[in-house]
């Protein structure tokens, strides 16, 4: 039976940051709607980026063939894969500069950015990343991207839903599984997430004092 609709929704801070948890089996009962993966995905894209450019590229593998496909990249994490309602894989574009224009014109439009000072930034934006290293280019994707999939993980809570980070998975090779462009797309992590077959386990945390110093 499909249980998409017994999924509860929470705007409650403790519960989305605090009780979040890395699940590594879900109901295969449990679906995300087309629908609904879509507006996850808009809300996890609020999350910030270097000049608002928005490196991070999604692949949503939900289909038993796209599953078949990800289970043998994906080593020690083959359960989250099977159970899970989608297994989200998120890449970092290497030439997300491309969408600059498309970006700044959308800002301006929406009232969000005065059309001279798109002027202003936009051929700055463009004159750095013509000179910007292949490893500093990278870093940034990274950085970016891992902003959004923190995001992903809470946003998909708020929603009702439950999701584990996965670093344990052949990147040399998931991208040509999907046909992307290898040199364009740089893996980040896959983010299985569904609803949990049972609670996760808790996880303690390094005091603050052992983290943090004030000067």
């Amino acid at each position: 039976m499909n249980t998409v609709n017994q999924i509860t929704k929470t705007n409650d801070f403790n519960k989305i940051a605090l009780e979040r948890r890395s699940i590594k089996k879900y109901d295969p009962t449990v679906k995300i709607s087309r629908e609904e993966m879509t507006e996850i995905l808009a809300e996890a894209t609020r999350a910030p980026s270097s000049i608002n450019l928005q490196p991070w590229r999604f692949l949503v593998i939900e289909s038993d063939e796209a599953k078949a496909t990800l289970l043998p990249l994906a080593m020690f994490n083959q359960r989250q894969v099977e159970t899970a309602a989608a297994v989200v894989a998120i890449f970092g574009d290497l030439r997300h500069e491309e969408n600059a224009d498309e970006i700044f014109n959308a800002a301006v439009e929406a009232g969000h950015m005065p059309a001279d000072v798109r002027d202003q930034q936009l051929p700055f934006a463009k004159a750095y990343y013509e000179n910007i290293s292949d490893a500093a280019r990278k870093d940034i994707a990274l950085i970016d991207s891992g902003l959004v999939a923190m995001q992903l993980m809470l946003v998909a809570r708020a929603h009702g839903y439950d999701t584990n980070a996965i670093g344990g998975y052949d990147k040399t090779k998931i991208a040509e599984a999907f046909g992307m462009e290898k040199d364009r797309y740089v893996p980040v992590m896959l983010l299985s997430m569904g609803k949990a077959d049972s609670e996760g386990h808790g996880s303690g945390r390094l005091p603050v004092e052992k983290v943090a110093e004030w000067k």
